[in-house]
């Protein structure tokens, strides 16, 4: 007679199957939590490479002759922008500091501040 024997190797139980299936969704959500937070920091990354964009502009436009002193609105990728640039003296009689403050539209803090000299216009014999 040829009968079968059953052997402990035959498959997986139910419970082992749910076992795994539990380990995979944690594994899952640990890696959706991780994919999130890499898409916020690149989002993050985004913003402050646009907002850096826009103060060298200003300070680019200082440096042309631009009067660009005061409060002004800018868009730069899908963000809007406040600039607030201002002048002060420095050492030099030939320089001035020019600080641009930039910040997303709305808010008060500055994302970016950036910081250079200027030409004053003065003609020096």
């Amino acid at each position: 007679m040829n009968r079968r024997t059953k052997t402990a190797d035959a498959g997986f139980t139910l419970i082992e199957s749910m076992i795994a299936l539990v380990i995979l969704g944690v594994a899952a959500v640990g890696i959706v939590q991780a994919v999130e937070a890499h898409v916020d920091r690149l989002r993050q990354l985004d913003q402050r490479t646009a907002a850096l964009w826009v103060a060298e502009n200003a300070l680019a436009e200082a440096r042309l002759g631009a009067s660009l002193v005061g409060v002004g609105n800018v868009q730069m990728l899908q963000y809007r922008w406040t600039v607030t640039t201002r002048m002060s003296g420095s050492e030099d009689p030939d320089l001035n500091l020019a600080t641009v403050e930039v910040a997303p539209q709305g808010t008060a803090s500055p994302m970016i501040t950036l910081r250079g000299f200027v030409d004053s216009g003065r003609i020096t014999p």
